[in-house]
């Protein structure tokens, strides 16, 4: 079987350098090795993803000279399969609804930061501090009765349990020069969101499961989604899912050292090509102007 990668970008903005690199590492791993690339459009945040964003992404992508196969996987037509996954983890116990807002939730960190320094995870959000696992079945049931917005979230320590020794196979190489058998630390992440009231997923579960029905056996992504592949390892043996070896590569940095973002108002591919970049311009301002079998020069 030949080996499948995926390029799965989300459609909330116009793609920037750091996404042209990512894109071109799949696409360059999927030729050297004769595999096969996917497109997956990561549309679950309805309130974010916008049409012109998605062709942007094709035209942008086309442009760069990467080809992908077809039908392109959208995850918004998909919800079926995501809320399969999650009444599975339910039925073995490890799901419960959490009322609190971002502002409670906010409210209750500061209150407990008053003794001491609260856990984070490794992104550097505070742990879920509240108690809706300790909730009785009936009060859960009159809460989401009554119409109130809930998080499902995933109880860590119950999934963990029975789970030791989870590791991954990096081919890349994490934050920290981690190469080889990397050991999973899923209990850093917390009681981590697997869906929402109106979204019946989250990132981490929609991307184990679409790896997974679309035979991704390597993924190649960022350094900053490196920790969440212990929490992608446990949802993946928890479902009993197939496991990928993943590739995480280094970050474009802007000048000041920060990652480039959408948010941030990175300078996107369309303002690069209409300032005359070319598409060989953008692989030597990633570094990928010198790509050998697999190996590229480090990025900027």
């Amino acid at each position: 079987m030949p080996p499948v990668f995926r390029f799965a970008p989300s459609p909330n903005g116009f793609l920037h350098l750091g996404h042209a690199y990512s894109a071109l590492l799949n696409f360059d791993r999927a030729r050297e090795t004769g595999g096969r690339l996917l497109l997956r459009i990561e549309d679950i945040d309805a309130t974010r993803c916008r049409p012109d964003y998605e062709a942007a992404i094709y035209e942008d992508l086309a442009w760069l000279g990467i080809a992908w196969e077809t039908p392109v996987r959208r995850q918004s037509e998909h919800l079926a399969e995501y809320r399969a996954a999650l009444e599975k983890l339910s039925a073995l116990g490890l799901v419960y609804p959490a009322f609190e807002s971002r502002a409670e939730i906010a409210r209750l960190v500061a209150a407990r930061e008053a003794d001491g320094p609260w856990s984070r995870d490794p992104d550097g959000a505070p742990l879920y501090p509240g108690h809706a696992k300790s909730l009785s079945a009936d009060e859960r049931t009159r809460l989401i009765d009554s119409g109130a917005p809930y998080a499902l979230r995933l109880d860590m320590a119950a999934a963990c349990q029975h789970l030791a020794g989870l590791t991954w196979q990096e081919l890349g190489e994490g934050p920290d020069g981690e190469l080889g058998i990397v050991p999973a630390r899923p209990e850093a992440w917390g009681d981590v969101i697997l869906a929402r009231k109106e979204t019946p997923t989250s990132y981490h579960l929609s991307v184990v499961v679409d790896d997974a029905l679309q035979g991704v056996s390597e993924v190649v992504r960022g350094q900053d989604l490196f920790h969440a592949s212990s929490v992608h390892r446990l949802l993946q043996t928890l479902l009993g899912l197939p496991e990928p070896a993943y590739r995480h590569h280094a970050l474009i940095r802007d000048e000041a050292g920060r990652k480039l973002s959408k948010s941030s108002g990175s300078t996107g591919l369309r303002e690069l090509r209409s300032a005359g970049t070319s598409p060989a311009g953008i692989r030597q301002l990633v570094g990928l102007d010198q790509v050998s079998l697999g190996v590229s020069k480090t990025p900027p």
